[in-house]
């Protein structure tokens, strides 16, 4: 069926024929209106039929370019058809009055795939206008984004530290530009010092805004804390942390490691949920893993943690690591990983060495590391003591 909208050009010289002709198309429902030549064709035609006779060879570029053009002609061997059709007319009928069928089915067809090209085209300009919010949104977001990690890295304690003869330092590569991991290492008094190092679960903004409230709520707490019972707090941290995040409803949950560092008795006290990697002692006793099991903190309501301790040799290194740092080892298996790890950290001094056999990004200021793709977050924090000044 013809559009209803469509209108249709003729370009033929004057006489019967193409009276006969613009009658014809009339009977299959066209709206036409006739032209001399090119120069004299109405504007806002959709589709143009043009005669070989009434269009001069040089014409032919310039009229396909602008509409789609049916060519006819009265035999083949009329001038101006080969022109026509290597100018890329979409058809051609040779005797329309003996074929109007044929020149009905070429103009509706033509016209289904103008009317098909104009929704592609209209749909595109959509897409590329859709695309270009999306790029804008998308541009805003990594702002806000990278701003988030600035703030995020300034939350974090110096890359090194000394605190009561005893040095921390780390480094934290996040995954994207927020991190759901979180450490911080804090002296209480002369005699006790504090540290814990967290994973939330999941990267991004959400798991980022749990390690701002990790933050505020331990630097409460060791403000609240007495410097009694040390050998409680890191559980007691623990339990009111499953609570806290719990009540927050946004379904997160965290591994942590909480230590307390009696460096007057050279003891750690310390509670964990869910720490994987286990903390590694390294001393010239050589390499333990500490002992210990917790859940995760902010799965399960009015969990309990316990409380654990050792004693720390007066040369000591306690590498923690987030599970980030398996993801870059060799081996199929955690046990393999784990093992590797182990042979790593056995061989390291420090967190640079750690860090470059890994394959991860330079440090950033502040311990924080640049932006580098990877398939989770990636932490490595060492203390080390009791040969350390206080810087």
């Amino acid at each position: 069926m013809p559009s209803s909208s469509a209108l249709l050009g003729l370009i033929d010289l004057p006489g019967a024929g193409r009276d006969a002709l613009v009658k014809a198309l009339a009977g299959h429902g066209f709206d036409v209106v006739t032209a001399d030549d090119v120069e004299n064709l109405a504007a806002g035609v959709t589709l143009v039929v043009a005669h070989a006779r009434a269009v001069s060879d040089r014409q032919w570029s310039s009229l396909v370019r602008g509409h789609p053009v049916l060519v006819i002609a009265e035999t083949y061997a009329d001038d101006g058809l080969l022109e026509a059709i290597s100018a890329g007319v979409v058809g051609q009928v040779v005797d329309p009055l003996r074929h109007g069928a044929v020149l009905s089915r070429l103009i509706g067809k033509a016209l289904e795939q103008r009317q098909v090209a104009e929704a592609h085209a209209r749909e595109r300009a959509e897409l590329i206008e859709r695309n270009e919010t999306l790029e804008t949104h998308l541009a805003m977001l990594r702002l806000d984004q990278q701003a988030g990690g600035q703030i995020q890295s300034k939350l974090l304690p110096p890359s090194r530290l000394s605190v009561n003869g005893v040095q921390c330092e780390y480094c934290l590569t996040p995954s994207l530009y927020l991190s759901g991991d979180f450490l911080d290492f804090q002296r209480f008094d002369d005699r006790y010092s504090i540290f814990y190092f967290a994973d939330v679960s999941g990267h991004g903004a959400s798991s980022a805004f749990v390690t701002v409230l990790l933050k505020y709520l331990c630097n409460r707490w060791l403000n609240e804390w007495d410097g009694e019972s040390p050998e409680a707090l890191a559980a007691e941290w623990l339990t009111r942390l499953n609570a806290e995040l719990l009540d927050t409803g946004i379904d997160k949950h965290a591994t942590l490691f909480v230590g307390v560092i009696d460096h007057q008795r050279r003891y750690l006290h310390y509670s964990l949920g869910a720490q994987l990697p286990m903390p590694l002692l390294a001393s010239a006793e050589g390499l333990v893993v500490l002992e210990g099991e917790g859940m995760p903190v902010g799965l399960f309501p009015k969990m309990l943690y316990s409380s654990y301790g050792c004693a720390l040799p007066s040369e000591f290194r306690l590498w923690l690591c987030s599970d980030g740092v398996l993801e870059c080892l060799p081996g199929s298996t955690l046990e393999s990983r784990l093992e590797e790890l182990y042979s790593r950290v056995s061989r390291c001094s420090d967190v640079a060495s750690l860090r470059a056999g890994l394959g991860v990004g330079r440090p950033l200021g502040g311990g924080a590391m640049e932006h580098q793709e990877l398939p989770d977050d990636l932490t490595i924090m060492k203390l080390s003591g009791f040969d350390h000044d206080n810087s």
